[in-house]
C-alpha cells in the first residue's frame, strides 16, 4: 500500500467576500489562522482514491468537475475517486452562495438581488482554489510512499449539540435561545464519533490523517479562520510533529454546532470555543491514532450516482407577498422578513432555469472503512442512520462534498410538529422532501457493491499454560 498528502494555502485577501450568511459580509485582512486544502491519495497497487478537505463553506460542482478533469489530466487519477468535502468553515474563503452568471438569466430585479444583496462567490478566487486543488492531489500522488494505515474511531460528546429543540408549543426551533424555559427536549441526535484513518511510513515516521467529525464551523475565532478544524490540526501535529497533514471531512452535522443552548455559559463563540472543540476531537484522533494497528487499508476504491431530485416550489401567494415586502421602503421592514422575501424570488429565479437538480452521491473504499458523501447539510439522523445501514466496519458520513445543494432536513423535521430555520425555503435550500432518504438508500446500495477489508490486529500469542513464576504463590502474610 502506498499513501501521499499534500496542502495548499487558499487564505483569502482582504477585501474578498465572507460567506456565511444570505447577505453580504467581507474579510477585514485579520488573518486568525490559513485557510487549506488538504489532499491525500490512498494507492493499493491496483486503484487510486482521493479525499480532499477544503477549508471553505462550501464548494461548488463546477469547480468540483473542472478540478477532476484537472487531476485525471495531471496524473491519471479517475474522477470518480476524488472526493472534495468542505468543512463548513463560516470564517473562510467566497467559494458560496450566488455563484457567478448564475441568475444572468433572470429579471434585472432579480440580478440586482442575487449580485448585489447576497452573498456571492468570487470567480477570481473560484479559479485560484481549482488550480491549486488540482497542485494538492497531484502533489499527493508524487508523494505516494510504502505505507501502513490504521483505521479506528473515538467518542467525543461534549464539544457538538443538536441545535434544534421542540418547545412547548409542540413545533421545533432552531436555537431558541439559552436555558429558554420553553424547552422540553433537543429535537435530533448528535454524533459523537470520531472517525480517524493515520498512515505511517516504512520507517514508521508519521505522515497524515483523515479526520471525520459532526460540528459546524461556526465558533468565528476572529478573522479569516479554518475556524475549530485549526485547532484539531493544531492538537494532532502536537503530538505527531508539525509536517503531519491533517485531512478534515465534515460529518452529517446539518442540526450540529458547538452551541450547547441548554447551558448557561456565555463561551460558544470566539477563540475559547474554536480551541475548546479543535482540542478535544483533535484529543480524541490523537487517542485513536495511538490505539489502532497499523496494517494495509486494502482494497481501495469508489462509486458514484448521480441522482434526480426536484427543487420545492414556492407558491403563487408566497412569491407574491415577497414580492410585495421586496418592493417596500427595506429601512421599513424587519430585516429576516426582507432577507427571506428576496430568497423566495431567487429560488423562483433559480426553479425556471434548474427545476430539478443533479445529486452526487459517492462511497470511496480505503480497506474496511468508507466514506459516504453527498452535496447537503444533512441532518445528524441520516448520518446515523448509513452508520447503521453498512456493511463496513467504518462508515463515515461525510457532507457538503463536491457541491452544495443546501440542508436537507429529517421529514419529521418537515412535518406538522417540525419547523426551525433549516427548513425554511431559500434559493440555498429547497430540495423535496424525502431528498434525505433518498439519498441514504442511494449510497447503501453503493456500499452494497463493495466488499470490506479486513481490519489489520496486532499479533495474537498462542495460549499459554505456564504461569509468570513471580506471580504464581499463594498470599504470603508472614
Amino acid at each position: 500500500m502506498k499513501v501521499g498528502f499534500s496542502e495548499r494555502d487558499i487564505t483569502p485577501r482582504a477585501g474578498m467576500e465572507r460567506p456565511g450568511g444570505y447577505g453580504k459580509a467581507f474579510h477585514d485582512g485579520n488573518v486568525h489562522d490559513p485557510c487549506k486544502i488538504r489532499a491525500v491519495v490512498f494507492n493499493d497497487g491496483n486503484n487510486r482514491v482521493a479525499l480532499v478537505g477544503i477549508d471553505t463553506l462550501d464548494v461548488p460542482r463546477v469547480l468540483v468537475q473542472n478540478a477532476r478533469i484537472g487531476i485525471e489530466k495531471a496524473c491519471g487519477i479517475k474522477p470518480d475517486a476524488i472526493m472534495v468535502g468542505a468543512s463548513h468553515s463560516h470564517s473562510a474563503g467566497p467559494l458560496s452562495m450566488v455563484l457567478p452568471g448564475q441568475f444572468d438569466h433572470a429579471s434585472e430585479l432579480v440580478q440586482r438581488l442575487a449580485y448585489e444583496m447576497s452573498s456571492c462567490a468570487d470567480p477570481e478566487y473560484m479559479k485560484t482554489v481549482e488550480k491549486l486543488l488540482i497542485e494538492a492531489v497531484t502533489e499527493a500522488n508524487d508523494n505516494l510512499t510504502d505505507a501502513k494505515c490504521g483505521v479506528g474511531s473515538g467518542y467525543e460528546d461534549k464539544s457538538a449539540f443538536n441545535r434544534r429543540f421542540i418547545m412547548k408549543n409542540g413545533m421545533a426551533c432552531t436555537h431558541p435561545g439559552k436555558c429558554n424555559p420553553d424547552i422540553v427536549k433537543p429535537a435530533g441526535p448528535i454524533d459523537p464519533e470520531v472517525g480517524v484513518i493515520g498512515a505511517w511510513d516504512s520507517e514508521g515516521k508519521f505522515l497524515g490523517c483523515v479526520v471525520n467529525f459532526a460540528c459546524h464551523g461556526t465558533t468565528g475565532p476572529g478573522g479569516t479562520s479554518a475556524d475549530w478544524i485549526y485547532y484539531l490540526e493544531k492538537t494532532i501535529r502536537s503530538v505527531t510533529g508539525d509536517q503531519a497533514i491533517v485531512v478534515f471531512l465534515n460529518g452529517a452535522c446539518g442540526d450540529i454546532t458547538q452551541v450547547n443552548n441548554l447551558s448557561p455559559y456565555n463561551i460558544d463563540f470566539g477563540e475559547r470555543a474554536a480551541r475548546f472543540v479543535g482540542t478535544r476531537v483533535g484529543a480524541e484522533a490523537v487517542k485513536v491514532l495511538v490505539s489502532v494497528e497499523p496494517g494495509e487499508l486494502i482494497p481501495v476504491s469508489s462509486l458514484t450516482k448521480i441522482l434526480k431530485i426536484p427543487r420545492r416550489k414556492p407558491s403563487p401567494a408566497r412569491l407574491q407577498r415577497a414580492f410585495d415586502i421586496i418592493n417596500q421602503d427595506r429601512s421599513q421592514v424587519d430585516s429576516t422578513d426582507w432577507t427571506f422575501a428576496k430568497e423566495i424570488i431567487l429560488l423562483d429565479a433559480l426553479i425556471e432555469k434548474e427545476p430539478i437538480v443533479d445529486v452526487e452521491v459517492q462511497a470511496i473504499q480505503v480497506g474496511p472503512a468508507v466514506f459516504l458523501a453527498n452535496p447537503s447539510e444533512f441532518f445528524c439522523q441520516y448520518g446515523l442512520n448509513l452508520k447503521a445501514k453498512s456493511n463496513f466496519p467504518f462508515t463515515f458520513p461525510v457532507e457538503l462534498a463536491n457541491d452544495c445543494v443546501g440542508y436537507i432536513p429529517t421529514e419529521d423535521a418537515m412535518g406538522e410538529h417540525g419547523g426551525g430555520y433549516e427548513t425554511r425555503l431559500t434559493s440555498y435550500s429547497n430540495l423535496e422532501v424525502g431528498a434525505g432518504d433518498k439519498i441514504v438508500n442511494a449510497l447503501i446500495d453503493l456500499t452494497k457493491e463493495m466488499t470490506p477489508g479486513a481490519v489489520p490486529e496486532p499479533p495474537k500469542v498462542d495460549p499459554s499454560k505456564v504461569r509468570w513464576s513471580y506471580g504464581n504463590v499463594p498470599p504470603e502474610i508472614s
